[in-house]
C-alpha cells in the first residue's frame, strides 16, 4: 500500500507551489449557474482566453470604422494576419516558420496534403492508418482512396492486440515491415483521441521513411499538448486543428506543416487557391500561379480574422508560459489524477491510457467497473454536480486536466465526488 498524501491539504499546497497557476485567471471558467464548473474537456473545446473577445472586437471595430482599408491600415493588417500566427505555431510543433501556415479547418487541410503526398502507383497505393481514427480522419483517406479509383482493400488498419486498450509500437513496425512496399502514405495521430495514447512520432517517421512512405500526422489532440519536433523527425506534413489545447474557440482556423524538403518540389501536385500565389504578385492577378516558397503554398483562400484573432491571444500565452513548463506541470497533474484514481479508487476504475509519461498528454482515459447504464448514470451526475469531463460511447470517460487552467485541488475533488456517487 502506497504511504502518500491524499489530502486535500496536499492538493492544495501543490496549487500553492505552481508558478503557472496565474495562467488560470487568464481564462474563462464556464459557470452557467454562477457557480464555477471544474472543467477537464480541454481535449474536446479549451476554455476562452479572456483577450479573445478583445482581439475579436478590435477587429469589428477595425471593419467598422475602416473598412476594405483594414487590410492595409488596421492595427494588426488582415493582408498579413496568419502571419503573426506562424512563429508560434512553428514553436509548437517544432518546425521553421515557413514550414508552418495557419489555414483552413483539420480535415481539409488533410485533404489538400493528401492530394499532395498521396501519389498512389499500381504497385504502391495503400495507406496505412489506427484501426480506431478519429473518424473525419477515415472518411478522408477512404473518399482519397476512392477518389485514385481504389477501394477500402487498400486500407491497412492497425489495431490494439485483443484484450488490449492501446497499440503497441512493435505492431506499427511490424506492419511496415511487411506492408511497407505497398504503402504510398502512413497517416497516424500524435496522440489518440479516444485512449489518450502518445505515438512515438520520430520512431514512426524513420521507419516509415525506410520504406519509402510519406508519413503525416494529425496533431489534433498534440498540439499545444506534448512536445514536438516535425521538422527533425522528418515527418512530411501534418494537420491539426485549433480549438482542443490551443484554445482557438469553436470553429478556430486550423494548421498545417510542410517539411522544407517538400518546398521546391516542382513535380508536386497541388489543390492550388490564389492565397497560395506569390504574395509579391498576388494582387497582379497573373494567369499562371507561382506558388509561395513553403507551407503558405497550399492556401486557398485568405484566412478567416474572426476565426484567427481568438487563436492568437492564446497563443501568446504558450509563449509567455513556454511548452517545457506546461509539459512539466501536465505530467504531474496527470500523474496526481492516476494515483488517486488507483488509491483512492482502488479497483473502481479501469485505466485505458498508458501510465508511461512519455506515452501520453494531458488525458486520462478510463471505464468504471460498473454496468455500462449505471456509468453514464455516474458520469451525469458528475456533470450535474460541476465536473465536466467527456463521455463516449459506448463506455469511456476522458478527462483532460490542462495545466493553463486547472488546478490539483479540482483533481481531488473530481476524484473525491466520484468516490461519492460510487458509493
Amino acid at each position: 500500500m502506497s504511504n502518500a498524501d491524499h489530502s486535500v491539504g496536499r492538493a492544495l499546497d501543490m496549487d500553492a507551489q505552481d508558478s503557472l497557476a496565474l495562467y488560470r485567471s487568464q481564462f474563462y471558467l464556464p459557470a452557467p449557474n454562477g457557480e464555477p464548473q471544474s472543467y477537464f474537456c480541454g481535449h474536446s473545446l479549451g476554455l476562452q482566453p479572456r483577450w479573445a473577445r478583445e482581439y475579436v472586437l478590435e477587429e469589428l471595430r477595425e471593419w467598422e470604422t475602416l473598412g476594405v482599408e483594414g487590410h492595409f491600415r488596421s492595427a494588426r493588417p488582415w493582408l498579413s494576419y496568419h502571419e503573426r500566427l506562424t512563429p508560434h505555431l512553428a514553436l509548437l510543433v517544432g518546425a521553421h516558420p515557413a514550414e508552418v501556415v495557419a489555414m483552413n479547418s483539420l480535415t481539409v487541410n488533410l485533404h489538400l496534403l493528401l492530394a499532395s503526398f498521396y501519389r498512389p502507383t499500381p504497385e504502391r497505393h495503400k495507406v496505412l492508418i489506427e484501426r480506431s481514427a478519429f473518424p473525419s480522419d477515415r472518411y478522408a483517406v477512404v473518399s482519397q482512396l476512392r477518389w485514385h479509383g481504389f477501394d477500402d482493400s487498400a486500407l491497412i488498419e492497425i489495431g490494439p492486440r485483443d484484450g488490449e486498450s492501446c497499440l503497441r509500437e512493435d505492431d506499427i513496425a511490424a506492419a511496415l515491415d511487411r506492408d511497407g512496399p505497398s504503402i504510398a502514405a502512413v497517416l497516424l495521430p500524435g496522440v489518440q483521441y479516444l485512449t489518450g495514447q502518445r505515438f512515438n512520432l520520430q520512431q514512426i517517421a524513420a521507419l516509415a521513411k525506410q520504406k519509402g512512405c510519406m508519413v503525416g500526422f494529425d496533431l489534433a489532440h498534440a498540439i499545444g499538448n506534448v512536445p514536438l519536433d516535425l521538422h527533425d523527425w522528418n515527418a512530411d506534413f501534418a494537420v491539426w486543428c485549433s480549438y482542443k489545447y490551443l484554445n482557438g474557440g469553436p470553429g478556430a482556423i486550423g494548421g498545417a506543416f510542410v517539411h522544407q524538403r517538400h518546398h521546391r518540389d516542382a513535380s508536386l501536385p497541388r489543390l492550388a487557391g490564389w492565397w497560395g500565389h506569390d504574395a509579391h504578385s498576388r494582387f497582379a492577378m497573373p494567369d499562371k500561379y507561382v506558388p509561395i516558397a513553403g507551407a503558405e503554398a497550399w492556401q486557398l483562400s485568405n484566412p478567416p480574422i474572426l476565426a484567427a484573432a481568438p487563436l492568437l491571444a492564446s497563443l501568446e500565452l504558450f509563449a509567455q508560459a513556454g511548452i517545457p513548463a506546461l509539459r512539466a506541470k501536465s505530467i504531474a497533474l496527470t500523474a496526481y489524477l492516476e494515483q488517486l484514481l488507483r488509491e483512492r479508487a482502488l479497483n473502481r476504475t479501469t485505466l485505458l491510457t498508458p501510465s508511461d509519461q512519455d506515452a501520453r498528454g494531458a488525458q486520462l482515459s478510463l471505464r468504471l467497473n460498473v454496468e455500462r447504464q449505471r456509468a453514464k448514470s455516474i458520469y451525469e451526475q458528475l456533470a450535474a454536480r460541476g465536473f465536466i469531463c467527456d463521455w463516449r460511447e459506448p463506455d469511456i470517460m476522458r478527462i483532460a486536466p490542462v495545466p493553463f487552467y486547472n488546478t490539483y485541488k479540482e483533481v481531488w475533488l473530481l476524484v473525491d465526488s466520484l468516490l461519492g456517487i460510487m458509493n
